[in-house]
């Protein structure tokens, strides 16, 4: 079944019926996809992609140069937050071995892109990030659920008291607010990372790395800038990144179904019954770097971005074959059930004690 609107969210309780062969299921899909040549690598279309961005990231600085003394450089700082992004969301895709065969390859790419270019831990995001595939939206397995200043779970909202209680309350009105602050967030952390005790792959690269990033951006603004406008300067491009960032993975998986810790749940099923895709064709693909085919992005990590448009196709006509719902809805549909799932979960309201939970077919994966 596809979804044209966003489901209510609900949890999936586990057992073995009605599953047929979950491995063959997944294989079929997978050699279909493969015969149609998804899964081989669009090195050109990387290429250009990074090409139109470091040319983005070039006029910028041509643009702060020729802006030197005025408040117009504030647009500029906006244009940077945009341009991290982007060089972001390729970092994600080098870490998820998309755009070269050589892991090595990837992974030097990836590093070049996460630390010296936009400030982040290649290392944190490929522990993190590596955790969340293998484990989406289930409980204590799942990084991107467990709580943090937002309270993605119920259970967690449960006995809270005061200012606290208030916020967990707001969190769904106060999520795209605080991510704001998700840029200062992702830089704190590939420090905590970085310097560490627990072990960290190439540290020594990754602390030279974000360290001439980081001591180069800073010294550029406050010797070209008055201290103010450097400082708001800052705090604009830092803003537009972790709002851009964050509102890009927001969608992906916020308001789906949780699965409680211990499920058995087969592949397929746990990678696209807790997945959302986002409507919206080429366009949408670049704005959110891939991100909003995020079924196929579950199912075939290593695929490349221009291929998944054409994988989503054939996944949602199989899924509906197998019975197995397949959600797909608008940017602003997808943000209005983000915001409304994290008002209930702080409300400590049961989102997941839902009749819809019988409504997949699979109540009783």
């Amino acid at each position: 079944m596809t979804t044209a609107a966003a489901e209510p969210t609900r949890i999936i309780k586990t057992g073995n019926r009605g599953l047929g062969n979950p491995l063959s299921e997944f294989s079929a899909l997978l050699h279909t996809v493969r015969d149609a040549g998804l899964l081989r690598r669009r090195k050109r279309f990387y290429a250009i992609t990074f090409g139109v961005i470091t040319t983005a990231m070039v006029a910028a600085w041509f643009g702060f140069a020729l802006l030197h003394d005025t408040w117009y450089l504030l647009l500029i700082a906006a244009v940077l937050g945009i341009i991290f992004t982007q060089y972001a969301f390729m970092a994600h895709e080098l870490a998820h071995r998309q755009v070269f065969e050589s892991g090595k390859a990837n992974d030097f790419g990836g590093r070049i892109m996460a630390d010296l270019l936009v400030g982040i831990s290649y290392s944190w995001w490929m522990t993190k990030h590596t955790r969340h595939h293998g484990n989406p939206n289930t409980v204590s397995k799942d990084p991107d659920i467990e709580t943090d200043f937002i309270i993605f779970q119920a259970e967690e909202a449960k006995g809270l008291t005061g200012l606290t209680k208030w916020l967990a309350n707001k969190q769904g009105y106060l999520f795209f607010p605080v991510l704001l602050l998700e840029g200062i967030n992702l830089h704190r952390h590939a420090f905590i990372t970085v310097f560490s005790k627990g072990k960290v792959d190439k540290r020594a690269l990754e602390i030279v790395l974000l360290a001439v990033r980081n001591i180069v951006y800073i010294s550029v603004l406050f010797t070209f800038m008055p201290l103010g406008m450097a400082f708001a300067f800052l705090g604009v491009q830092l803003a537009i990144f972790g709002l851009y960032m964050g509102a890009s993975f927001a969608p992906n998986h916020i308001g789906m179904p949780i699965l409680p810790k211990g499920s058995k749940v087969d592949f397929l099923r746990r990678q696209v019954l807790t997945s959302r895709n986002i409507r919206g064709g080429h366009v949408m693909n670049h704005f959110m770097g891939g991100l909003n085919y995020q079924v196929e992005h579950h199912l075939f990590p290593s695929m490349a971005r221009p291929n998944l448009r054409r994988a989503g196709e054939i996944t949602k006509e199989y899924c509906e074959a197998k019975g197995i719902e397949y959600t797909e809805v608008g940017l602003t549909s997808a943000y209005g059930t983000v915001v409304r799932y994290l008002n209930e979960v702080g409300r400590s309201t049961d989102p997941f004690d839902c009749p819809a939970a019988g409504r997949t077919g699979y109540a009783g994966i």
